[in-house]
């Protein structure tokens, strides 16, 4: 397997692996503290639709209705959100600058060595995406040998033995991987024919396709589950197990059904009902090995 980078998103991204690194053992608020305080403390993103974008000036998406949600949960304390770029967020959190990311974050092992994850609110498993219209790819199998693209330092990097594992079972290989500083560039490669393909989480790519019908097109799954959820620093179990009563309060009452349906155009009906606090778990409920 081949790869070449574009852009410097990798470096952003080593530098915010290190600080989760270093920020491990820095004590976050738990429950009782927040409680105290009077505020949820919130970090958000404001460039990543369908979950959080920027409209008009104004904070958009599946988690601004999941925070009105949140709102009327609790009356036990007031939610203070701060709009954030995405690199850093997440070592942001980890320092206790923040209590919780509610945004679009996927479940990894190296993110569960810093958080424990709130039962997941959407799915993440990993699909291709091509040029719409290209009969050179109509399974997982066409993927032999070609060039793909995908975003640098995503989560999806970890996923691709499972890629080559399915093609190994045809005969065929993993080919050139091209990694950009962000999708919207590995789209426009695609488009032009720079590539051949382009890896992406479902939600992504269904969002993409309804966008743009015309230029690309959603092919088969490439890895097994994966699981959007929110991180919370480790060593705050009241916390996690109050946003994981969120959760179950959406499902139980349909509202989250509902909002997937409203931004993502499909439900997860089978996503689970538990937090993910280990890889070891994760693992299982991903179906990896």
């Amino acid at each position: 397997m081949k790869k070449k980078f574009l852009g410097c998103k990798a470096v952003f991204q080593a530098l915010t692996s290190l600080a989760l690194v270093f920020s491990i053992g820095v004590q976050a608020a738990d429950l009782a503290e927040i409680e105290k305080r009077g505020a949820l403390k919130i970090a958000t993103e404001d460039d990543y639709a369908p979950f959080n974008f920027i409209t008009d000036g104004k904070p958009d998406g599946f988690h601004k209705d999941v925070l009105a949600e949140l709102k009327a949960y609790t009356s036990k304390f007031k939610l203070e959100q701060s709009i954030l770029p995405w690199t850093g967020l997440l070592a942001s959190v980890s320092a206790g600058q923040y209590d919780v990311a509610i945004t679009g974050a996927l479940v990894t092992d190296d993110r569960l060595k810093v958080f424990d994850f709130v039962a997941p609110v959407a799915s993440a498993q990993h699909y291709y995406v091509k040029r719409a219209g290209d009969d050179s790819i109509k399974s997982v199998a066409d993927l032999n040998g070609k060039t793909m693209g995908v975003q640098a330092g995503s989560a999806l990097l970890a996923r691709l033995p499972e890629l080559e594992a399915m093609l190994a079972k045809t005969g065929g290989k993993l080919g050139e991987v091209v990694e950009y500083q962000s999708y919207p560039e590995a789209y426009a490669d695609l488009a032009n024919g720079r590539l051949d393909y382009v890896i992406n989480a479902v939600i992504s790519v269904n969002d993409l396709v309804k966008a743009r019908p015309g230029v690309f097109e959603k092919g088969q799954a490439v890895s097994g589950n994966g699981f959007v959820a929110w991180p919370v620093p480790k060593n705050n179990p009241e916390l996690v197990k109050f946003l994981n009563g969120f959760v179950k309060h959406l499902k139980d009452t349909g509202k989250l059904k509902a909002l997937q349906m409203k931004w993502f155009g499909e439900s997860f009906d089978s996503l689970p009902d538990e937090a993910i606090t280990s890889a070891e778990q994760f693992h299982k409920l991903a179906g990896l090995k």
